[in-house]
């Protein structure tokens, strides 16, 4: 951990590190928030599918969009642009849940923004780590940069959990927007970030160029088919149904609350165990852990006691953060560095690109079989494509470059000159 610490002598990796931890403080509450949000407005896990399908339709057009961006402009850049964006939509939600004027509609078009701002967001935020760190110290940076933003997470989903049930959920997504300002204000202070191409002929053969680099490398183009489909089962299940079983089952927001923050601890299990773990085949190991976001969709499903969900959660939340980090970094010593914005455009375009259908279907499926199939189905559509995708060679081979095993430290420095 002193080790991983000594990251923040890096002025970039510093700027970075804090202003994705406040961040994603706000990103945890925001889920909880707006969920009870609708659930109070509607009462209708139908309008809540469509609210959360709106955030994540802009990615069909603006991750794209993101990717070329990001490799033109220096990426700092575009990270403060989005989440000022982002901090202007979720303060637009707050306004309106706060003052009592808020319909569906409304935080249906507000929440497509945010989305928007994400969009452009992800690309960049992917892309500017190997511009911060030595390339040796990659997987420690990325095992850093998600264990600082979970832990925060902890704290978020606990704040929503205690905020939600005593004050309007309004509140809370104001809170969530004041944390994009300042993560914008941080961001901004990187310095000596350069675009990592040039213009290109056109958008087109920008675009083109990156799509050849994306499908050039088999593990990586399998394994987003695999998270399309993953996503749809796991979003529509655990985000959809997730409160809605909490609402039904248990004591709602608080609830609900306990079991992200489960997850959220998890995930902070996981990137401890990422700084020093470093496999073989860490796509292989990533592939593996992918089975855990079955469990608490299961547990869901068969109505167990409120602290075995958490549990299954939090094992959810360990082997997810692992197979983020092993992809990130092989994303990052595998990928050429001057379409690494594109290829993660494509990769999570990819993933996440279905993921409205799991969102919207939820509800009305729902309400013709029953939430425990639905959420059984959801739980199927995780389990399948996950197996199948152990078939492909170069997912169960591709291995780690190992330098900062073979290599000693540098000096920071040398990254942000």
């Amino acid at each position: 951990m002193r080790d991983a610490l000594s990251l923040l002598s890096a002025r970039n990796f510093a700027f970075l590190f804090f202003g994705r931890c406040v961040s994603f403080l706000g990103n945890a509450m925001a889920p909880v928030a707006l969920a009870f949000a609708v659930l109070h407005l509607t009462d209708s896990a139908s309008a809540l599918g469509v609210v959360l399908a709106a955030r994540m339709a802009p990615n069909v057009v603006f991750l794209l969009v993101g990717g070329i961006i990001s490799d033109r402009l220096p990426r700092h850049v575009v990270l403060v642009g989005s989440n000022l964006v982002a901090g202007g939509s979720q303060a637009a939600v707050a306004f309106l849940l706060i003052t009592g004027a808020a319909e569906i509609w409304h935080l249906v078009v507000l929440e497509a923004i945010n989305g928007a701002a994400s969009a452009i967001f992800y690309p960049a935020d992917t892309s500017v780590v190997p511009l911060t760190v030595p390339e040796h110290r990659l997987q420690q940076a990325n095992a850093f940069l998600r264990l600082g933003a979970n832990l925060t997470m902890i704290g978020g989903a606990a704040i929503a959990g205690l905020s939600v049930a005593i004050f309007n959920p309004g509140w809370t997504i104001a809170l969530d927007a004041a944390t994009f300002f300042v993560a914008a204000a941080l961001l901004s202070q990187m310095r000596g970030i350069r675009a990592a191409a040039g213009k290109g002929a056109s958008v087109f053969a920008e675009l083109r160029e990156g799509w050849t680099e994306f499908i050039a490398h088999r593990w990586l183009w399998t394994i987003v088919i695999q998270f399309t489909v993953v996503l749809i089962g796991f979003f529509g299940a655990f985000l959809v149904l997730g409160p809605v079983v909490a609402e039904r089952d248990f004591s709602g927001a608080g609830s609900w609350a306990a079991i992200v923050a489960g997850q959220s601890i998890g995930f902070m299990g996981g990137g401890f165990v990422a700084l020093r773990w470093r496999p073989g085949r860490p796509i292989l190991v990533g592939t593996l852990s992918v089975f855990g976001n079955a469990l608490p969709i299961a547990a869901l499903a068969l109505s167990l006691p409120l602290p075995v969900i958490v549990a299954a959660a939090l094992v959810n939340g360990l082997g997810m953060e692992l197979f983020s980090v092993f992809w990130y970094t092989a994303l990052h010593e595998h990928v050429a560095p001057e379409a690494l914005s594109r290829v993660s455009a494509y990769d999570a375009l990819g993933s996440v690109a279905l993921s409205p259908v799991g969102l919207v279907a939820a509800g009305p499926l729902s309400d013709a079989i029953g939430v425990d199939a639905t959420l059984w189905a959801g739980a199927v559509l995780i389990v399948v494509p996950t197996a199948l995708v152990l078939l492909v060679p170069e997912v169960r081979s591709l291995q780690s470059k190992r330098l900062a095993v073979e290599i000693p430290a540098a000096p920071l420095g040398v990254a942000e000159a």
